[in-house]
């Protein structure tokens, strides 16, 4: 099997999943990683799936550069609920968020199935300041940064918190 952009796909019959074979993925400095594609064989407009994949992969390092404010956002809140800089690496401002991430290696397609039914990419990476819950980059149609903060698996932080007043919101504070 292929999808489009990907090339050759590999079946994860456990969750029924498309897994690819890693790919330097742009956006992320050319850093490897897989493809996981949820939910294309049922899915009525596969070309929406691959429109994103396509957009993701055109993606440069800049796009990452729209989302470095919230991110060092999610930062300062981690920072502030540990109660200071003990163990906790020290990031000057938002222009320097991005050298204490690393991608984690996999990337998830998939169309959000409650909300407005887009396509979007999602990368679950590690970030130094929170090694536990990571940070998730979500790109609405692989286009642009829609939402970051700790991983949680929602594709949106209007289905994160249950809260329609965020759908432009691409961080919110978490509890």
């Amino acid at each position: 099997m292929e999808i489009v952009g990907l090339g050759p796909v590999t079946l994860d019959a456990d969750f029924g999943d498309y897994v690819s074979r890693s790919l330097p993925v742009p956006v992320f400095g050319h850093a490897p990683c897989r493809f996981v594609v949820v939910g294309y064989d049922d899915d009525e407009a596969k070309v929406d799936f691959e429109a994103a994949i396509s957009a993701f992969l055109g993606l440069g390092e800049s796009a990452l550069r729209s989302a470095s404010v919230p991110v060092f956002q999610y930062y300062l809140d981690v920072k502030a609920e540990v109660g200071g800089d003990e163990g906790l690496v020290s990031i000057a401002g938002p222009d320097d968020v991005w050298s204490h991430v690393r991608p984690g290696g996999e990337v998830t397609v998939q169309r959000d199935a409650h909300g407005d039914r887009q396509v979007y990419v999602s990368a679950e990476c590690e970030c130094a300041w929170e090694p536990e819950h990571g940070l998730q980059i979500v790109f609405r149609g692989g286009c642009s940064v829609t939402k970051v903060g700790p991983f949680d698996s929602h594709l949106t932080n209007v289905s994160a918190f249950g809260r329609a007043d965020l759908a432009d919101v691409v961080y919110h504070r978490f509890g």
